[in-house]
């Protein structure tokens, strides 16, 4: 056969590159896009009362002899049975009685699989890292704005975040040892930072703002969380505006206050408890308190993802209320050393306080182009981590991932229907 002509050769080569670069840019669409998952259904069995809890627990800053990711690897997968007993729970509700529900679970099987991902990377310790990265968002017009506005303070000392309009997850072990239930969780208390306080509006007058006026040190933490959630790509739009030096406003911001709601009842699995599942109680450690009154605040969905240090830019985001900056909102992001089926190592500074704080990314919506945050783990806190099961102790700071049987269950807890939560 002849040689073909280059008429013939050039269109037909054109065609090649254009596939090639549309299945690329289809891949990298992939990439920053939230999976869907067919989650399994997590339904009640029965429910029974239970004696009252004591509450005489103390809070916990640091949890210790947690069983990690290197210790998990030697335990045997829970089976079924294991399953249903560890994702059943107790609820305490607001007069101090509790029950204990059983759950089934249905539909195991035909959820996509989750794989084990491991990682060899290094692994930092510490509650901070070298240099603090954490930022104060200190000024009411950003706290008090979504998403920093879905992180709330528990008055058991703990964080959490709001994932319906009247539901916070946060950490079991803001709630429960292990053995009983908190002192103080009986009357138990989410204070959400207050938009204004009584005294002064925002105006201009004494302690005011102005109007629509921004101090350039938030505006700078708002466009770094922006830019950090975006894998590092800048928004062009303002690229050719000058950057000249604005002097700041001499008024400080105010100091930050709490608007206080009381908890109507608090739902934990038992397989956070001691004696329950054995070394792997830390992946239980995650609890859902049902407010009395709803606050007029945006919540963040859950989410499930099968790898954080896959994505393009594998950072994750959380705020809290971190004890030494006291009553302020900290926000962090930073990235993923190491992550299991249920675990996540990461290098985001933190200290106590800050433990049950929604851990969140930020992808685009399947079929469209708009963004969207979403709660894909738990802020456990910094523990001491059995790393090879011979008793000796590092520290990292550890968060429990989102599995689709978890977020199975929290979704039930939220809706009272597990039919609502066949897709996450």
């Amino acid at each position: 056969m002849g040689a073909l002509p280059l008429c013939v050769l050039l269109p037909v080569t054109v065609l090649a590159v254009v596939v090639v670069v549309a299945a690329e840019d289809n891949t990298l669409n992939d990439e920053y896009t939230w999976p869907q998952w067919k989650v399994p259904l997590v339904r009640k069995r029965r429910t029974v009362p239970l004696s009252s809890p004591n509450f005489s627990a103390n809070p916990q800053p640091e949890l210790s002899g947690t069983c990690g990711i290197e210790c998990q690897r030697r335990l045997p997968s829970p089976s079924l049975d294991d399953l249903e007993h560890f994702l059943s729970y107790e609820t305490v509700y607001e007069n101090g009685t509790r029950t204990y529900t059983s759950v089934s679970v249905q539909g195991l099987n035909e959820v996509t699989a989750w794989s084990r991902n491991a990682s060899t990377s290094s692994r930092h310790k510490r509650e901070v890292y070298g240099t603090d990265t954490r930022f104060t968002i200190a000024d009411k017009q950003y706290s008090t704005k979504y998403p920093f506005s879905t992180s709330v303070k528990i008055s058991t000392g703990c964080s959490g975040v709001l994932v319906s309009p009247k539901h916070v997850l946060t950490a079991a072990h803001c709630i429960h040892d292990g053995k009983d239930y908190l002192d103080g969780v009986q009357k138990l208390r989410v204070g959400i930072l207050k938009e204004k306080s009584r005294r002064g509006k925002g105006g201009k007058g004494r302690g005011g703002r102005g109007k629509g006026r921004r101090r350039k040190g938030e505006k700078d933490k708002e466009e770094t969380q922006e830019k950090e959630e975006n894998g590092g790509k800048e928004d062009r739009k303002g690229k050719g505006k000058s950057r000249k030096s604005r002097s700041r406003r001499s008024a400080e911001p105010e100091k930050p206050s709490f608007r206080w709601t009381r908890v109507k009842q608090t739902q934990v699995p038992k397989g956070w408890f001691k004696g329950v599942s054995d070394g792997m109680a830390v992946d239980y450690d995650y609890a859902v308190l049902e407010l009395k009154k709803a606050p007029k605040v945006k919540h963040m969905d859950l989410g499930v993802i099968p790898s954080v240090k896959k994505l393009p830019a594998g950072r994750i985001h959380f705020s809290g209320f971190d004890d030494d900056r006291p009553g302020n909102l900290v926000y962090r992001f930073c990235s993923v050393s190491e992550e299991s089926n249920d675990l996540l190592y990461q290098y985001c500074d933190a200290k106590p306080g800050s433990s049950g704080s929604g851990v969140y990314i930020r992808l685009k919506e399947p079929d469209k182009k708009k963004w969207k945050r979403k709660i894909i783990g738990v802020f456990s806190g910094h523990q001491w981590v059995d790393v090879n099961g011979d008793g000796m102790q590092q520290d990292y700071n550890v968060a429990v991932r989102i599995t689709p049987l978890k977020y199975a269950q929290i979704c039930y807890w939220v809706h009272g229907d597990s039919s609502e939560c066949q897709v996450a």
